[in-house]
């Protein structure tokens, strides 16, 4: 049995990939975070300031529902998310799925799909995340990746 679940939040399909290459590397199980309302190509258009994606992005306390199905996490010492960056920072969805899990005494390690930015305002936002939630966690600190295979 795994120890380590990876959790992945897809737009486009390369966070999937991503997540997929990671939980074979790591031996690990895989769950896919999925929006309650699922999102559209109309929805993901950044360049369209009324958007959902950009105004959802822009509600900084926000959180957007998600399909509350994920595995327990009992025999998880490691929890990995995987996502995109949308303005700088994981979509809120993210968030909303860190709010919900019963992380505390596990270890949380986060990577982002993007090629044009680095990672520390994500990071930060995690933090924020996890220190709101009051989650007793071990966070390793993410990246982005790009172009894995």
């Amino acid at each position: 049995m795994a120890t380590t679940l990876v959790l992945y939040f897809l737009a486009s399909g390369t966070s999937k990939r991503m997540a997929q290459t990671i939980a074979n590397l790591t031996r690990a199980d895989l769950h896919e975070i999925k929006a309650q309302a699922p999102y559209t190509q109309a929805d993901l258009n950044w360049h369209d300031p009324q958007s959902r994606t950009s105004i959802e992005q822009h509600e900084h306390h926000g959180r957007i529902a998600c399909v509350n199905d994920f595995p327990a996490l009992d025999h998880y010492d490691t929890i990995i998310i995987g996502h995109p960056i949308w303005w700088g920072i994981p979509p809120r969805l993210v968030a909303n799925a860190i709010d919900q899990l019963p992380l505390d005494g596990k270890t949380l390690a986060t990577f982002a799909t993007l090629g044009g930015s680095g990672y520390q305002r994500s990071q930060s936002y995690v933090q924020r995340v996890i220190d709101q939630t009051h989650h007793q966690v071990t966070i390793i600190p993410g990246t982005v990746l790009s172009n894995l295979r």
